[in-house]
This record gives C-alpha cells, sequence and structure tokens, in this order.
C-alpha cells in the first residue's frame, strides 16, 4: 500500500482514507476505514467517465445489482454514491494478495489439488454473481483475492456499466476485458451471458496453473491473443492430467458446450481433507502479507483483527471481508476451515 499524495482526499463519503492500493482502468482505489470502524476499499472512478451521464446511469443500476450479491466468495458491495462529482463505491477489505501477484511475483503456479478447489471457490462466487442477474465480464487473476480460507471475487458488477456505455468498445478502439482473459464472444461484440465468465474462468485457472493463458503468455501481442481467443483452440499443453477435462470444459468456443456452475461444482467438490488448501509456503506468505496490509493502517485501525489464522484456522469473517455464505447453497466444508467459519 503506498502513502496518499496531496492531491488525494482524506475523506470520501463516510470513509477516512488510509492509503493508495492500487490504479486500474477505472479509477483509483484506497483503503479506508468507516466511522463504525470497518476496513474497507473505496474505488473512485476516473473524470472523463464521471462526465458521462449514461455511465452513471448504468454504474448506478449495476451497483445497486452488486449489492445484492452474497456470499463468503465475493468483496461484498457496501456502500456507493454514483451522484457524487467523482461517483465511487465501497467494497469489503479483502487482506490479500491477487492471484496475479502469486502466481507472476510472489510464489509461482499453483499445484494441483489448489487449482481445483480454486475453481471450486471461485464457481461458488460466480454462482452468487449471477443470481444477482449480474455477469462479471472481467474475471482474471487480479480480480481474485486469495486469503487462507479460499478464493475471493472482486469488481463485479463495474465492467458491463463501461460496457454498455461504449457497446462493448471504448471510445479508443479497445475491448472491455483483459484480452487473455476473455471469452471469444467478448472479443467480437456479440451477447454476454454467464458462459462468458465460465469461459474466463477456464483462462484463469490454466494460468493458474502454468503460468500462461491458453491462448499466450501475458506479454503476447494484445492483437494476437484476441484472435487466438476468437479463432483458435485453447493450448492446454502443461496441464496436469487431473486438470484437463475441468479446464478444457470450460474452453469451447460454443457458450452451449460450457461446464455449467453445478457441473462444475460436482468436479470440484473438496476432498474433506484438514490441510490447507495452498502450499504451506504460501499460507505462511499470505500471513506475512496480512500482517504488513494491517500494520500500514496504523495500530488504532487494527483493533478487535487478527491478521490471519494458524494453518487449519479459518480467518474471521470481518477480517476476509466476507459475508456469511448462502443458506440456499450450502458448502461442503473447506480445507482447513472451520465448519463455523462457513454457517
Amino acid at each position: 500500500m503506498d502513502r496518499l499524495t496531496a492531491q488525494d482526499p482524506r475523506r470520501i463519503g463516510q470513509y477516512r482514507l488510509l492509503g493508495r492500493l492500487g490504479q486500474g482502468g477505472m479509477g483509483q482505489v484506497y483503503l479506508a476505514r468507516s466511522e463504525r470502524g470497518r476496513t474497507v476499499a473505496v474505488k473512485t472512478i476516473k473524470p472523463d467517465l464521471a462526465q458521462e451521464p449514461d455511465f452513471r446511469r448504468r454504474f448506478a443500476l449495476e451497483i445497486a445489482a452488486a449489492q445484492r450479491v452474497g456470499g463468503q466468495w465475493t468483496a461484498p458491495v457496501l456502500d456507493s454514491d454514483t451522484q457524487a462529482s467523482s461517483p465511487w463505491v465501497a467494497t469489503g477489505y479483502v487482506a490479500g494478495p491477487s492471484l496475479h501477484e502469486v502466481v507472476s511475483r510472489d510464489f509461482g503456479t499453483l499445484p494441483e489439488r489448489s487449482v481445483s478447489l480454486l475453481a471450486n471457490g471461485l464457481a461458488r462466487a460466480l454462482t452468487d454473481i449471477h443470481a444477482a442477474d449480474l455477469v462479471h465480464r472481467d474475471l482474471k487473476p487480479s480480480n481474485v483475492l486469495l486469503t487462507i480460507d479460499g478464493p475471493r471475487v472482486i469488481d463485479f458488477g463495474i465492467a458491463r456499466a463501461l460496457d454498455a456505455n461504449h457497446g462493448g468498445l471504448t471510445r479508443t478502439g479497445a475491448t472491455i476485458g483483459s484480452p487473455g482473459f476473455m471469452s471469444p464472444e467478448q472479443v467480437r461484440g456479440e451477447r454476454v451471458t454467464p458462459a462468458s465468465d465460465i469461459f474466463c474462468l477456464g483462462s484463469l485457472l490454466a494460468y493458474a496453473s502454468t503460468g500462461r493463458t491458453p491462448f499466450g503468455t501475458l506479454d503476447t501481442s494484445v492483437h494476437l491473443l484476441l484472435y487466438r481467443v476468437a479463432e483458435e483452440e485453447p493450448d492446454l499443453a502443461g496441464i496436469p492430467e487431473g486438470l484437463r477435462h475441468l479446464i478444457s470444459g470450460c474452453l469451447h468456443q460454443d457458450p452451449e458446450r460450457r461446464f455449467g456452475l453445478p457441473e462444475l461444482l460436482s468436479l470440484t467438490t473438496p476432498d474433506g481433507s484438514r490441510e490447507p488448501w495452498l502450499p504451506g509456503p504460501l499460507i505462511a506468505q499470505l500471513g506475512r502479507h496480512a500482517v504488513e496490509l494491517l500494520d500500514s493502517e496504523g495500530p488504532e485501525s487494527r483493533t478487535d483483527r487478527r491478521a490471519v489464522g494458524a494453518p487449519g484456522q479459518a480467518a474471521p469473517a470481518s477480517w476476509a471481508g466476507a459475508t456469511p455464505a448462502s443458506p440456499a447453497a450450502p458448502a461442503p466444508v473447506w480445507p482447513g476451515v472451520h465448519p463455523s467459519a462457513q454457517q
């Protein structure tokens, strides 16, 4: 986390800003605390987008839908102001690194069991997102955060506002989404359905397993990546045999032939082991990462917070920014997570 600059506001809505978490294509992301002491991530929208009335209208509709998303596998949308001079949205804060950071910088590719359990958690997140009549549209490694008790999906309900505003293209002609993690229908500008997220999930799982997408490495030319996604079969070289059926079933060109979420959940049911879902060295690294992030908030912002549980012990829901799992779809006990953490 970076310190606030002289140009940054010190408060947004009821939230006191603590630092900069990063900057994305749509705006700046801050770490903040509410007046009641909850730690959140606040994303502001770039001025050029904020000046477009149609974008504000779409943004308001999509945020309202995103606030209906429940479950423990997403960072919940807590608050927003779509009419502010600089529109913003606040979500639950997840004290964990992104899958992109873990694979590309901090640790490397994940073992087969971890990738299967990653798929299970992300399928549960998509179940909650799709139940709110949302399609994520930008499911990529930087939008998946890893915690000791499972993955969390962020930034749902935002990409569609930009997509609808520009008909699938920005004014510079760039497609909405991330080239290596888009579906063929996104690339072609066709109607996007929940099956599009399944295709993106397949690419994401391949990346977690091999460090590259099925259509090239992340430094491949954007135009070449888009062509391969739209026109070629995925390259599954290097993917363990035990994951090939899972990943290939997500990556059919025809959306109707892709796995549905129930099939994905069935294929990736947790094995009942009490071992953590991630390798031991990565669990330890997640603990250090969480401590560093929470220490950077200052002592007063860490009241009643435990940075990370010991292996085999879940972090509290308030720390992870999670909400209770939907009673309509009870989850099997996850590896290394006490059942009470999933109630």
